[in-house]
């Protein structure tokens, strides 16, 4: 069942869902707007393969900066942060999706990692590129994506006792730690 405002509301009251920092006027009828925090993440072109089981790769040929905004240019792909950390329980997942004001720009907010699972704490990376042909200017703080919760069954093993929560209690754009994973042949 996904939330509607009064209930997303309600949980955030009572301390079910934790917001930090909260505005109660992000509420919309069935989500919650999230704002973009201020740390960016990009890779600088090159021609080194990225490969996913080495950390080396993943790391090698990023830039980093922390700022009031950023300009993504036609194509180009960087990790952001939502300046919200959340705090999920144990029966809300939650999925991000774009605003469509910025998506009518032209940038989307997150490639295909827009799932929350039950348990789940921390800020969120988004996945950003600019598919338009002009550069296009974003802002810490601006109303960049939001989040639909939805009520599930209690998790049995949420993201807080997996062994391998690679992204638990992240605090900033996070890059791939795909690499943890146990390789598979």
């Amino acid at each position: 069942m996904i939330l509607v405002d009064w209930q997303i509301e309600d949980r955030i009251r009572r301390g079910h869902i934790k917001v930090e920092p909260y505005d109660p006027d992000l509420i919309q009828p069935n989500s919650l707007d999230i704002r973009l925090g201020s740390h960016f993440v990009w890779y600088v072109p090159g021609d080194m393969v990225i490969d996913p089981f080495e950390k080396e790769t993943i790391f090698a040929g990023t830039e980093e900066t922390v700022a009031d905004s950023i300009v993504l240019a036609p194509g180009q792909f960087l990790l952001g942060e939502t300046l919200e950390s959340i705090d999920l329980p144990d029966d809300i997942v939650a999925s991000i999706e774009g605003k469509s004001s910025i998506a009518r720009l032209g940038v989307e907010l997150h490639q295909t990692g827009g799932w929350i699972d039950a348990g789940f704490r921390g800020t969120i990376t988004l996945e950003m590129c600019n598919v338009n042909s002009r550069p296009v200017r974003v802002y810490a703080g601006m109303a960049i994506g939001q989040l639909v919760f939805y009520h599930t069954d209690r998790a049995a093993r949420p993201y807080y006792m997996k062994k391998d929560a690679k992204y638990m209690n992240q605090r900033q754009a996070t890059l791939s730690r795909y690499h943890e994973n146990a390789r598979r042949t």
